[in-house]
């Protein structure tokens, strides 16, 4: 029985290789995100751990020190640090436009401070030494910055001089995004790190600071301390604790983990069901193939249980083989995948894992795919009595066929009505065929259409919905007459002006902090779109407009009423009801009339920022009018801000667009290439007897093909819709606080499919083709006894 094995995958080697190949596929897409998301969850932990990541952070107007030790007397609370944070305005000479960076205070005598600083080259600052910094490390790499090199940036209204001396980079700014972005742009916006002493001199604030970061206890109340430190920091301008699930940095970080675990599921459960449905069509056309050689065997006295483990042997066989190679490929794959995810969040050292659990449970998914897939077929062979195996098959009845029926058939040559014969007489093989082939089709939409995605979001986001070409962010909040310098600033058609104000939105049991922003009645700029991609207005006293995600947050619906906790020094509570939902792409976010806002808030009209039209001739000249600007802390360009989008999308999201890519091709590649050799394989012995009988080989060949053809080109259509779906389903789980992405597939991704699968069945056709032509003649038409 050992070497009926051997002999029978040696005959089946080609059709062996394909399956395991696809099996190692699963294996490999399994080992590899889920190995990348260990070792990532590892290597965040660690740096946690080691640079003591604050876990609830808050903001305040301006607080004296002494209110630190009321909050360290806060019970659960281990640890309180105070520190001073601005954004400002640079003026980098290669740069047309400004670039701003978050300064943050250092205290360079403390050891092991919380959020602390990773050195990566120079040194830290000396307090003796008049503005000494360290610039965070992407933004040094995307300007070239070494230590020696000099910042000049606006501070306290006045320029001055930075001089670097280290660049390093800290837990708390893992992920960096600039205000008012979509993403990460290290070239406009960075962090720095000052100290302390010299940024209380240039912001006055001497016995003072604006920014709080604590740490906790084990086993803490967290909700009491944060509404403990809410209160003694009310007075001073507050604008609400929160803690490290709601920090900028780790909630970018943990939904990208969150789509890798998604992704970790959904595509590998593909490639493994692919798998299983292969080799249930092998093994049943082998067993199918081999029913005189079981009967035979049966004869002889083979038990059915021998013969069920023969078979079961061969499947093992071969998921080990899947093993090896989806082992090797995946852990090599996840360092890749790793290194990939670390240019765009930044570790000091990466510690790489090797996910055994799951590489086990992957293998054993992966057999229970394979030997679930072939159940039906070896219980077939453990049943097959051996008078019946032994029984001729009867001759076969084509009078009710549909083809014979219809009159199809006389329309056609001798070779068509085989075809046509062979397919209708054989609906159980040819249909598995065709699904083989459509789910073919169906991986290669799904790991195409993202493409199209994004570019929807690109046009929605940069064309139709932000109109402005650039977005100023005050420093503090400006008086109405501001606007009128605003507006006289070279190149400016247009100003929106907008307000924005920290708020806690609540609805029952469900809380959540957001930046309330304020805009016009009709908003031109900066528009916010409904479902059918028309702009939404803000009529005074009609209500708050909020993203669906946002409304997904807070168990919300259209015509609910919420409360709105206005986080500012009186911290007003409001109740409002919802009066428009819409659909966006970014962070959960609320909108309001901005007359209505300035009235919650009991002031006049009081600006955040500013949205403009500007003239591209005079864009230089704007910008440097507003570099010379000390109430500017910001600047978004939007043609800048779109061109960072797309590198850096295209970027994140080419290596799961590759890996689907590659892997979408060998699925199709070997589902199409088992279906030719099996077609072959099944009728070698007709088309050898047709070549006996002196039919040329163009003619046999025609045979072959046209079948292959049929299954193929039936498949396209059955294939694109399951494609959709599977599109779908991975939309809803890509799906997470800070990224949403629609649905979107345009033709040329169908189309992209059709070709691929196309080609693909053409190079399996050649290859048969050939293989066909150095048919032995001889050898397959002897008979088997």
């Amino acid at each position: 029985m050992n070497r009926l094995m051997i002999a029978d995958l040696q005959r089946m080697w080609r059709q062996g290789i394909a399956i395991s190949l696809l099996l190692g596929c699963g294996i490999a897409l399994f080992v590899m995100t889920n190995s990348s998301m260990l070792s990532l969850a590892k290597t965040r932990q660690q740096y946690y751990q080691d640079y003591r990541f604050g876990e609830l952070f808050t903001a305040l107007v301006r607080a004296p020190n002494s209110l630190a030790d009321k909050v360290a007397a806060v019970p659960g609370v281990q640890e309180v640090q105070t520190r001073i944070v601005r954004d400002v305005l640079l003026d980098i000479p290669e740069m047309v436009e400004p670039a701003s960076c978050r300064l943050v205070s250092i205290d360079t005598a403390a050891v092991n401070p919380m959020n602390g600083i990773h050195l990566l080259l120079g040194r830290f600052p000396s307090d003796d030494q008049r503005s000494e910094v360290i610039v965070s490390e992407l933004f040094a790499h995307g300007h070239g910055f070494q230590p020696g090199d000099s910042l000049t940036c606006i501070m306290g209204g006045r320029k001055q001089k930075l001089q670097i001396v280290g660049i390093g980079m800290s837990p708390e700014y893992v992920y960096v995004v600039q205000p008012g972005m979509l993403i990460t742009d290290d070239r406009r916006f960075g962090v720095v790190w000052m100290p302390r002493r010299q940024m209380a001199a240039a912001f006055n604030m001497e016995g003072a600071f604006n920014n709080l970061s604590i740490d906790l206890l084990p086993k803490a109340n967290v909700d009491e301390v944060i509404f403990q430190v809410d209160r003694l920091t009310k007075r001073y301008g507050g604008t609400g604790a929160y803690d490290r699930e709601d920090q900028i940095s780790h909630r970018r970080v943990a939904d990208e983990m969150s789509q890798m675990k998604t992704f970790a599921f959904v595509t590998p459960s593909i490639f493994l069901a692919v798998s299983a449905f292969l080799f249930n069509i092998v093994f049943t056309r082998l067993i199918t193939q081999q029913t005189e050689q079981i009967a035979t065997l049966r004869a002889f006295g083979y038990r059915p249980r021998e013969i069920g483990w023969h078979y079961v042997q061969m499947v093992i066989l071969l998921v080990v083989v899947a093993t090896i190679f989806g082992w090797v490929v995946g852990l090599r794959l996840s360092w890749w995948m790793t290194s990939e995810y670390i240019k765009f969040f930044r570790f000091p050292t990466v510690d790489h894992q090797f996910a055994v659990t799951h590489a086990v449970g992957a293998v054993a998914i992966g057999a229970g795919a394979a030997l679930i897939g072939t159940y039906a077929a070896i219980r077939k062979a453990i049943r097959l009595q051996p008078a019946e195996a032994m029984r001729p098959a009867a001759p076969k009845d084509y009078r009710g066929l549909i083809a014979e029926r219809t009159g199809l058939s006389k329309l056609m040559t001798p070779v068509g009505r085989m075809v046509v014969r062979r397919l209708e007489t054989n609906r159980l093989a040819t249909t598995l065929s065709v699904l083989g082939m459509s789910l073919a089709v169906a991986v290669l939409v799904l790991g195409s259409y993202m493409r199209n995605t994004i570019d929807f979001v690109i046009e929605f986001q940069f064309e139709k919905s932000q109109r402005q070409d650039v977005m100023l962010t005050f420093v503090d909040t400006l008086s109405a007459a501001s606007l009128h310098d605003v507006a006289h600033l070279p190149g400016v058609f247009a100003v929106e002006p907008y307000r924005t104000v920290p708020v806690r939105l609540r609805n029952k049991t469900r809380t959540r902090r957001v930046g309330l922003m304020g805009l016009d009645t009709n908003p031109d700029l900066y528009r916010i779109l409904n479902d059918q991609q028309q702009p939404v207005s803000f009529p005074v006293h009609d209500g708050l407009t909020v993203s669906q995600k946002m409304a997904e947050l807070l168990d919300a619906k259209l015509g609910d009423e919420i409360w709105i906790d206005i986080l500012d020094r009186r911290q007003p509570s409001y109740r409002f009801q919802i009066a428009e939902v819409f659909g966006n792409f970014t962070d959960p976010s609320a909108y309001v009339n901005r007359q209505q806002l300035h009235a919650l808030l009991g002031e006049g009209e009081q600006f955040s920022g500013a949205f403009l039209s500007v003239d591209s001739d005079a864009i230089q000249d704007l910008y440097a009018e507003v570099k010379q600007m000390p109430t500017v802390a910001g600047v978004v360009d939007k043609n800048a801000a779109e061109a960072s989008f797309r590198d850096t999308v295209a970027s994140s999201t080419s290596l799961m667009r590759i890996v689907n890519a590659v892997f979408s091709g060998l699925i199709a590649l070997g589902v199409i290439y088992n279906c030719a050799i099996i077609i072959l394989a099944e009728r070698a012995r007709d088309l050898a007897t047709l070549r006996v009988m002196g039919f040329r080989r163009r003619e046999v060949s025609y045979v072959l093909l046209s079948e292959l053809a049929v299954i193929t080109l039936v498949s396209i259509p059955i294939g694109i819709p399951i494609g959709y779906g599977l599109s779908y389903v991975a939309t809803l789980a890509l799906d997470t606080e800070t990224h949403r992405f629609p649905l979107v597939i345009e033709r040329s991704t169908y189309s992209y499919a059709a070709i691929v699968i196309v080609a693909a069945a053409s190079l399996s056709a050649l290859y048969v083709r050939r293989m066909l032509n150095s048919l032995d003649l001889v050898a397959v038409l002897k008979v088997k006894e």
